[in-house]
């Protein structure tokens, strides 16, 4: 598997020095090593994704894109994404030689939009990885996004790996795929960084109310489909902005009652994270006493 991280610092740079007529066309240069890969599973225009998500504004001259932009640069975060990568591969590969990956991934990371509800929510930083062959990172400078930026980058990349294996369909994906998925990719992050490493979604949940919240995704455990999962995965805040309804849980409870159930397989069988990256999610449960029915 080779990992193409691509130079978006130089090509965001010049991006923003462009007049704004001329800034879609740049941005959709900037994601066309990630369009050619993504087009092939029916993703359309990311430019128009990156327009109605999280992406920093490309209609308008904000005065805080540069100044962030450097501060990333000097911050060396290309540089710590690829060399987290490297690790996370170097990893994976010893510890599941038998799983499949993609040839190459392609790794592209942009400005995310600092005022946008779900990049202040993940505290500057969060990722896209399951399509394999490509990895989407965004980010705003907080101090948190600055510190971890890397360690998303890894997880991302054990979605990448674990999609290679493990067949994903967005009619029949459910909640069990989901947080195991979830766990994983942050019990990975984990063996490979430390646990300050991790993702503060995945370990703001503790006590009574992580127990509670357990109890709750366990229930829904065999819900399917994409259009259901947002309140189990993301909690109810990110579900309603997505026309979801509500189940009562908090933000990002899926991650944490993931990590929970992770936990529990790797106790029961002495596996780790890494070498459990193509598990089915029926098997991972199993082993943490969650019952499934898919």
């Amino acid at each position: 598997m080779k990992i193409v991280v691509h130079d978006t610092a130089s090509a965001l740079l010049d991006l923003l020095h462009r007049p704004l007529a001329q800034r879609p066309d740049a941005l959709r240069e900037v994601f066309a090593p990630l369009q050619e890969v993504m087009s092939g599973v029916g993703v359309g225009d990311l430019v128009e994704t990156h327009r109605a998500g999280s992406g920093f504004p490309i209609d308008r001259d904000d005065p805080r894109l540069l100044p962030a932009l450097d501060r990333m640069r000097e911050a060396g975060v290309w540089r710590r994404v690829e060399d987290s990568l490297a690790a996370a591969r170097e990893l994976l590969g010893a510890a599941a030689p038998e799983a499949r990956t993609a040839d190459t991934v392609h790794v592209v990371l942009v400005l995310g939009d600092p005022d946008d509800p779900l990049m202040t929510l993940n505290q500057g930083y969060f990722g896209l990885g399951g399509i394999p062959g490509a990895i989407l990172l965004m980010m705003w400078p907080t101090g948190t996004g600055l510190a971890k930026i890397e360690h998303a980058a890894a997880h991302e990349l054990h979605h990448n790996v674990r999609y290679s294996n493990v067949a994903w369909d967005p009619m029949a994906v459910t909640v069990g795929e989901q947080v195991v998925a979830e766990g994983l990719a942050e019990a990975f992050v984990r063996e490979l960084a430390g646990e300050a490493a991790m993702g503060p979604w995945a370990t703001s949940l503790r006590g009574p109310e992580l127990d509670e919240v357990c109890a709750k995704v366990a229930a829904g455990i065999d819900v399917a489909g994409m259009q259901n999962l947002s309140p189990y995965v993301f909690g109810d805040r990110t579900a309603v902005q997505l026309g979801q309804p509500p189940v009562g849980l908090p933000d990002f409870a899926g991650y944490a009652a993931g990590l929970r159930f992770v936990d529990a397989h790797l106790a029961a069988t002495g596996l780790t994270a890494a070498a459990s990256v193509a598990l089915p999610a029926r098997q991972v449960l199993g082993c943490a006493g969650v019952a499934t029915t898919a």
